[in-house]
């Protein structure tokens, strides 16, 4: 049974040591020389297992456990310890450590240990997902519009497969909650789900992310890092932002994508990885192609399937079901119980224009449910933004009912479709996502008078 193991230990020979043998096992393997960097680490990435000497300088290996413990990280610690200090290793096993492992290290004893914890660990973890698996577990996405319904079935069966995949959308539109969907409906569910945000990371460090660095591959890399990519082996890994990486990491992906291998940073082993990419921006990538910003080769090996995430405002009738979705989520986060959207709630949220989209829809559900004092959330407790004085022209009143609210908003969406295509029904469709029957009939139910 691979795992994904972190190693913490001063002494660099002994990391080196256990990391060979635990790589020969099959596991993969990230390495950290003491406390700090090792909570470092852990915040950045899930592990199954956590060996950790017990006596390091700086913060030593009993303090980094108490703070990971204190951070609510329930992986497993596994306390190395000299013969000599068996007391602070009772002591760490009262402060949450699973088991201690004496030096020097048996291998026949790390290797039934490791397996044990392991074993245990994902045990636990497999009933607990059987019994308290929810819609959000299993990727699920809200979606009653006709764009959104068409978008999910589409996505469903691009899951089936294992071809790259390219999200497009404007910021916030949920490319990550779709990437979610399309890795839990695979047959890579069980894997890793790994997020890359690739602006977020400078690019000195974003190739060494994605691909890992080998030992004094640069200045401060004083140990073995396994990157991204081989974390989400058996599973997907979502490069989010795809569209402004440099052209080296262009160069080096694009390789990736079509070997499955690469190097570490600073090493010449080459290393297969099976795991699926799925890439996202909110740019337009042709575009950039064309302006010679992006290789044109590995912009066709990304968009193998394309789907493009519409914007909120396009899909009034996803607001509410998805409002209700995160007042669930953050009601039962807060322990607030059960609440409910007042109607004149669902109303002012049908009536606004949401350039932020679901991330904004989401902070608003949030700051909601946070400020309520009842069960019921109420229009006061909505943002600022939200109550039609700035002067967005898709912002109504909020004094409609939601059925009147929907349909003025469909309406809106229809006449700038028309305005904007100069009474053009097939661009105009096109511009909303919809069949130019679909739009047909939308302007005769909505009564829309055409210029």
């Amino acid at each position: 049974m691979k795992a994904n193991i972190l190693i913490v230990d001063d002494d660099p020979d002994l990391r080196e040591a256990l990391g060979d043998r635990l790589e020969f096992w099959g596991h993969r393997v990230s390495m950290a020389p003491d406390g700090e960097s090792a909570l470092v680490q852990c915040a950045q990435q899930s592990f199954d297992l956590i060996l950790m000497d017990i006596s390091m300088p700086g913060m030593d290996g009993l303090t980094a456990l108490k703070k990971l413990k204190d951070r609510g990280d329930e992986t497993p610690v596994v306390m190395i310890t000299a013969h000599g200090s068996l007391d602070r290793a009772i002591e760490a096993i009262r402060n949450g450590a699973e088991e201690f492992l004496t030096k020097p290290a048996d291998f026949d004893v790390l290797k039934k240990l490791v397996q044990r914890v392991v074993e245990r660990t994902q045990l636990v973890h497999s009933n607990a997902n059987l019994q308290e698996q929810t819609e959000e577990d299993r990727g699920f996405v809200p979606g009653e519009s006709p764009a959104m319904k068409s978008l999910l079935d589409t996505a469903a069966r691009a899951a089936a497969s294992d071809a790259t995949i390219l999200l497009n959308g404007e910021s916030g539109c949920g490319k990550q909650v779709m990437a979610e969907y399309i890795h839990a409906n695979s047959d890579r569910r069980s894997g890793a789900f790994v997020y890359v945000n690739c602006v977020a990371i400078s690019d000195e460090l974003i190739e060494s992310t994605l691909f890992g660095h080998e030992k004094g591959a640069f200045t401060g890399a004083d140990s073995k890092k396994v990157g991204r990519l081989e974390t989400a082996g058996g599973g997907t890994a979502f490069l989010d932002e795809i569209g402004d990486i440099s052209s080296r990491l262009q160069t080096k992906l694009l390789h990736f994508l079509d070997s499955g291998e690469f190097e570490r940073v600073g090493g010449n082993q080459i290393i297969p990885v099976d795991c699926r990419i799925i890439a996202a921006t909110n740019r337009d990538l042709k575009a950039a192609v064309d302006a010679g910003e992006f290789r044109e080769d590995l912009y066709y090996r990304l968009n193998v399937i394309r789907l493009e995430i519409p914007p909120l405002r396009k899909r009034v009738e996803d607001i509410v079901p998805l409002a209700e979705v995160y007042v669930e989520r953050f009601g039962k986060a807060l322990k607030r119980g059960p609440l409910k959207l007042d109607p004149k709630t669902k109303s002012a949220l049908m009536a606004y224009g949401w350039p932020g989209n679901v991330r904004q829809l989401k902070n608003a559900i949030e700051r909601m449910v946070v400020l309520a004092t009842d069960k019921t959330l109420t229009p006061d407790l909505l943002p600022p933004e939200l109550s039609g004085s700035d002067g967005d022209p898709t912002v109504l009143t909020g004094d409609l009912s939601y059925k009147e609210s929907i349909l003025s908003f469909k309406r809106h969406l229809v006449e700038q479709a028309l305005k904007k295509t100069s009474g053009n029904r097939t661009q105009a469709a096109e511009n909303l996502g919809l069949q130019r029957t679909h739009l047909s009939r939308l302007i005769k139910e909505l009564g829309v008078q055409e210029s």
